[in-house]
């Protein structure tokens, strides 16, 4: 199993103390969100900084980009790496794509992206090869790539695209199109083995491709002291209030709680939000366990699930180094 980190959101100052600490802590990967900062622009000084560390985007927003600005970021970013970088895309929600970034939401979430990822995969082939681009479907139509705009062949010309998703649609178009499936944090290990490992082989089924060709990457939560346990139900409450997200509650019969923990997010009641959820429900989506025992959990309950796996939690030199040392030689050792 890979161990992943997670950047803090942080300037891109910090950006190269924290990614020699991670490379150095034995990480595998390390990716950067798309919160408070572009999630791209690390990447340049993640490739330069370190030798080994994989990195990528967990994830960028696709609907907030075009296929080649998309492109040309990911080309120059594998290039610079020697073909560390992953692509890893997520739809976001419609209010999020409409009023923080200003782009129109699509009809089907799930057409527009696979149009969107074949579109991209356009550019690279064209680069790569010198092949005519031509791409005409229901969002795009592209077919103009003078030698003036063209940054031509690199080593490393296969990205891996990663697809973030929580229901069985991104589920199904990641098993189909993409290289791997970034699992939310909004999750259990039951709703990851009856409905999105299902979907994901449904979609290697159609591509015709075996899951020893695929990753899943997983992120989850983990509660080791009190001050964690408040802030995981926190985020719990918070994702759990989406009702794109209903049915990893409908799953476990949570429905009602998801839909009081709507209401009171639409009123902005969130200290309100965190005693919503129960101590069943937090020992579902969160493992507690001290720090010591945590990477048999996490093997226990995820090492026939996935292929990576990540903490919800910001890696920051100096801050719980014995606590990563532990968790990240515990989970290696498993395989």
């Amino acid at each position: 199993m890979k161990v992943d980190a997670s950047l803090p959101p942080v300037s891109l100052t910090a950006i190269p103390a924290i990614v020699r600490a991670a490379e150095m802590m034995g990480f595998d990967a390390i990716w950067s969100t798309e919160t408070m900062h572009d999630p791209f622009l690390p990447g340049a000084l993640i490739a330069e900084h370190t030798q080994k560390l994989c990195f990528g985007t967990a994830v960028a927003i696709a609907f907030a980009r075009s296929p080649a600005t998309l492109a040309y970021t990911a080309w120059d970013l594998a290039q610079a790496s020697q073909g560390r970088f992953i692509l890893g895309l997520g739809t976001q929600v419609k209010a999020h794509v409409e009023r923080r970034f200003g782009m129109p939401w699509p009809d089907s979430v799930v057409a527009k992206l696979h149009e969107q990822i074949e579109a991209m995969r356009a550019f690279w082939h064209t680069w790569q090869t010198g092949a005519a681009l031509n791409v005409r479907g229901e969002y795009y139509k592209l077919n103009l790539m003078s030698p003036f705009f063209n940054p031509g062949p690199i080593p490393n010309p296969d990205i891996p695209i990663f697809i973030a998703g929580v229901n069985t649609g991104l589920a199904r178009l990641a098993g189909e199109v993409a290289d791997g499936f970034l699992v939310h944090p909004l999750h259990t290990p039951r709703y990851l083995r009856e409905v999105l490992l299902p979907a994901i082989e449904e979609g290697l089924s159609r591509s015709g491709r075996s899951r020893d060709k695929f990753q899943v990457a997983n992120t989850v939560f983990v509660v080791t002291s009190p001050e964690e346990d408040f802030f995981v139900r926190s985020q719990i409450a918070f994702y759990a209030s989406t009702p794109s997200y209903r049915a990893v509650m409908a799953l476990h019969g949570w429905e009602q709680t998801a839909e009081k923990l709507s209401t009171l997010a639409a009123h902005k009641q969130w200290a309100e939000m965190p005693a919503l959820i129960s101590d069943e429900m937090l020992s579902s989506f969160a493992l507690v366990a001290s720090a010591e025992d945590l990477p048999e959990r996490i093997s226990a309950c995820y090492q026939d699930l996935v292929d990576r796996i990540s903490l919800y939690l910001p890696f920051v030199p100096g801050e719980r180094d014995d606590f990563w040392k532990v968790v990240v030689k515990g989970l290696q050792g498993t395989g």
